[in-house]
């Protein structure tokens, strides 16, 4: 018997009934012609520093929608579903934009970065974007897409750091099973170098490519690329952002904190001006109190979940993402939980970062090979092992949730793309660009946003669910309206004490 069998059997089905996952995501708002909308966030969808469920990522113009936690993916992509009701019935004409590049986009000065009132959290809120337009530019900010959080009940630190590692040598496979940007227009790249071919003047994109999100063009820093971040205990994981937080970078030390007007250009000049600058196709997570520091909170109290952050939209899906698609996430994080985890090098973390390249760029190429120790395996051999070993752990979260086989067949469809190759979303979209769109990307994208508006429109609406929603909005703003009349500390005073080193450290014990 295999360890990761061994391991399965000793999980009792209550245990895996325990299971919980949440959905944030990303959709930019756009005018009915397919042109950024530029407007503020909508006052009818609430405070974007508040709401629960409804607020802004990067821009201004960038809407996150958030679920709850959910004991099972059908709750899930209902309360996901509910909220684009909600957002629909709130935005008048606009369109959430369905695929994770983006429209055609203004210059890089006129993408409004995220407004989130005159407190000073709300003030810090809008400086760190600031700052990550001056040090990646604000076109790269625009990218969208979905985050998956994920916990199991029991699991300790170092099995959800053995977790991640594993999801990090293995997540070539979602990439390819689920990555669905294989093109972009042409204003996200202007001024830039880069490796894409021309599908027709309005349309870049790679003819293998899975997830231009994911490679060279999307979430990407030179900067980070030299932050050799280990994921083998929290203390390593801790103490790597720790040095990225507190150290200076000479790069970003020239832009400075304040402009020679006394206007913030960023909220510091460190590698990472906080926690969420890094970068990762995964993040260990903690919900943090009022005013802690995201390291903190991991060092003082520990993992709670994870944070999967490497999927597209799938823009022939109405809100993004399937329910099959959770289950195999589900089925797919066991396995990475499940599996043996030596720890990681810094030789492997290189090699994982050229695999994560190889795949978005060309992960559909026939014959693809990616890194594995020392030698090469074809992408789609290794990824039908891992398919292959994820088959148990389906039948047993069918066995216990009672719902027939229902991860299992997801995992059968997923098997049998790697046979079809057509039958990704990378390849469905390229197909139907080409084949109904002119060779246009955004034409494509805004047809499939207008027919989604269309859908979510037409769908139930109840009255009960529309009061819920409003009355949560009504909360939020009267919650911004409490937080900033309660700050009396200047900014500058509140950012230096926000962001001092020995608030990402653990309280001493006695």
């Amino acid at each position: 018997m295999t360890p990761l069998k061994e391991r399965l059997d000793g999980l009792p089905p209550a245990r895996l009934q325990g299971m919980r996952r949440g959905v944030e995501k990303e959709s930019l708002r756009v005018l009915p012609g397919g042109a950024l909308a530029v407007t503020p966030h909508p006052a009818a969808l609430g405070s974007a520093l508040t709401h629960p469920h409804v607020t802004t990522d990067y821009s201004e113009s960038q809407l996150e929608l958030i679920t709850g936690v959910h004991a099972d993916v059908e709750a899930c992509e209902r309360e996901l579903t509910e909220i684009h009701q909600f957002v629909y019935h709130a935005i008048g004409e606009e369109l959430m934009w369905v695929g994770s590049m983006p429209c055609g986009l203004p210059a890089d000065e006129n993408i409004p970065i995220g407004s989130y009132g005159s407190s000073n959290v709300g003030r810090a809120k809008s400086v760190y974007r600031m700052g990550l337009g001056h040090r990646y530019g604000r076109r790269m900010q625009t990218i969208s897409g979905i985050h998956y959080n994920w916990s199991l009940p029991g699991v300790g630190n170092d099995e959800y750091f053995a977790l991640i590692r594993n999801f990090r040598r293995h997540s070539f496979l979602l990439l390819f099973l689920f990555g669905a940007s294989p093109a972009v227009c042409p204003s996200f790249v202007a001024g830039r170098d880069h490796e894409l071919q021309a599908l027709s003047a309005s349309t870049l994109y790679m003819p293998h490519a899975t997830s231009l999100r994911m490679g060279r063009l999307g979430y990407q820093s030179d900067a980070q690329s030299r932050l050799a971040v280990s994921y083998n205990s929290l203390e390593s994981y801790g103490g790597s952002l720790h040095e990225a937080l507190t150290r200076p970078h000479p790069a970003y030390e020239r832009i400075g904190v304040r402009n020679l007007g006394g206007e913030y250009n960023q909220l510091a000049t460190t590698l990472l001006q906080i926690e969420n600058e890094f970068y990762g196709t995964i993040r260990p997570k903690r919900v943090i109190r009022a005013g802690e520091r995201p390291l903190h909170a991991l060092r003082e109290r520990g993992v709670e979940y994870v944070e999967v952050r490497c999927m597209d939209l799938d823009p022939f899906v109405p809100v993004g993402i399937t329910a099959d698609t959770m289950r195999v996430l589900d089925v797919f994080l066991l396995h990475c939980l499940l599996s043996d985890s030596p720890p990681d090098s810094p030789e492997e973390i290189a090699q994982i970062a050229r695999n994560q390249q190889r795949t978005a760029a060309r992960g559909r190429e026939p014959g693809l090979l990616l890194e594995r120790g020392t030698g090469e395996v074809a992408l789609t051999e290794w990824a039908a092992e891992l398919l292959s070993q994820c088959g148990p752990i389906a039948e047993a979260l069918d066995a216990a949730s009672g719902s027939g086989a229902m991860h299992a067949t997801a995992l059968q469809h997923c098997m049998a793309t790697l046979a079809e190759p057509d039958r990704l979303s990378s390849a469905r979209a390229l197909d139907v660009i080409s084949r109904d769109f002119g060779k246009s990307y955004t034409r494509f994208i805004r047809a499939q946003s207008a027919a989604t508006r269309q859908t979510l429109l037409q769908a139930p609406y109840p009255a009960d669910l529309q009061a819920r929603f409003a009355t949560m909005a009504e909360q939020s703003l009267a919650e911004q309206r409490r937080i900033e009349a309660a700050d009396t500390m200047p900014f500058e005073v509140y950012r230096q004490k926000y962001l001092a080193p020995e608030r990402l450290v653990p309280a001493k014990r006695a």
